[in-house]
C-alpha cells in the first residue's frame, strides 16, 4: 500500500455522537418498500429490528462526496487508499426495544483497523461499534465491519463461491429491480453508486450488475426470520456478506427453525445455488 499501516493506528479508538428523533415517516416508507402487511404504525410501537438504519443518517455535502457516491474519507473513518469499499458484516446485541417517537443517541468508535493480503489484492478492515440508546438506556449494541480492497484487473479469474445450503424450513424469493434499490438507497441515504449507476459499477468497477445493499439482504433475512417468529424476542443477530447479489437475477432468502440453543441459521443464495450472505439470529428462551 502506498501510505504506511502504522500511521492508521492513531485513527484506532476515535468516536463521534449523533443524536435523531424516531419519526414515522421513514418507517412508513420503509414498510412500504418491503411489501409489508402492516402498514399501521404510531407513536410508542417498538421499531422493527434493523430498521435503526434509516437513523443518524450522514448528510454529506455533495461537494464533499467522493467518485464512487460516498464520503470522502478522513473525518471519523480512516483515509485508506483502496477505492472500493463494502459492508462485510455486522453483530448486534438486542438489549431493549426502540420505540417509535423516541429521541436516541448513537456513539460510535473505531474498534479496530486490520490490513492482510487477499487473493486478489490489498484488503483493509474496519471495524466500528456503535452504541445506540433511547429514553431508557442502551438498547442496541452494534459492530460494523467494513472491508476496503483495490479494483480487481479485468482478466483476473473468478472467485469460486461456497456452495448455499439446499435444505431450508423457510424461505422467500426476491427479485431484486433497480427501483427496489433505488428506493432503498434513498431511506438510508446512500449515495454509493455501485446500487443505482449501472454505467458506473460495470465499468469502473468491473461488476456484471448492480450490487443489491448488503444491509438490505441482511434486513431481508431477519424480516423473514421476523415472520416465522413474531411471538419471540430478537437478543441477537450476526451477518457475513460473502458474495455480491446482482439486480440481473432473482434470489433466495432462506432460513432453519431455531435449534435447541435458540439459534436460527439464515443464509441468502443467488440463481446459481451459490451462498452470497449468511447470518444466526437469537432468540429469548421466554
Amino acid at each position: 500500500m502506498s501510505t504506511g499501516k502504522n500511521e492508521f493506528k492513531q485513527w484506532i479508538g476515535r468516536t463521534e455522537t449523533a443524536c435523531d428523533d424516531l419519526t414515522i415517516a421513514p418507517i412508513l416508507a420503509m414498510a412500504a418498500m418491503l411489501d409489508k402487511n402492516n402498514m399501521v404504525y404510531g407513536k410508542g410501537d417498538q421499531l422493527p429490528p434493523l430498521w435503526h438504519w434509516l437513523f443518524f443518517l450522514n448528510p454529506a455535502k455533495q461537494s464533499n462526496l467522493a467518485k464512487d457516491g460516498h464520503p470522502e474519507r478522513g473525518d471519523f473513518l480512516p483515509p485508506i487508499p483502496l477505492p472500493r469499499r463494502m459492508w462485510a458484516g455486522s453483530r448486534f446485541d438486542f438489549h431493549q426495544p426502540l420505540c417509535i417517537g423516541e429521541k436516541v443517541s448513537r456513539q460510535s468508535t473505531i474498534k479496530s483497523i486490520t490490513f492482510k493480503e487477499g487473493r486478489s489484492g490489498n484488503l483493509a478492515f474496519v471495524c466500528v461499534r456503535h452504541e445506540i440508546s433511547g429514553e431508557l438506556g442502551l438498547s442496541i449494541s452494534e459492530e460494523h465491519d467494513i472491508v476496503y480492497r483495490c479494483h480487481i484487473p479485468a482478466d483476473s479469474p473468478p472467485s469460486l463461491p461456497s456452495p448455499a445450503p439446499t435444505n431450508c424450513d423457510f424461505s422467500k424469493n426476491v427479485d431484486p429491480d433497480p427501483v427496489l434499490l433505488f428506493r432503498y438507497s434513498a431511506l438510508t441515504f446512500n449515495g454509493h453508486r455501485i446500487h443505482y449507476d449501472r454505467d458506473y459499477v460495470t465499468q469502473e468497477e468491473g461488476y456484471p450488475g448492480l450490487i443489491v445493499h448488503g444491509p438490505l439482504l441482511a434486513t431481508l433475512m431477519i424480516e423473514l426470520f421476523g415472520d416465522q417468529y413474531s411471538d419471540k424476542q430478537l437478543t441477537k443477530f450476526e451477518f457475513t456478506a460473502m458474495n455480491p447479489v446482482f439486480d440481473l437475477d432473482p434470489f433466495q432468502v432462506c432460513g432453519l427453525d431455531a435449534n435447541k440453543d435458540n439459534i436460527a441459521k439464515l443464509w441468502v443464495k443467488d440463481h446459481t445455488g451459490s451462498l452470497c450472505m449468511k447470518g444466526s439470529a437469537t432468540i429469548s428462551q421466554q
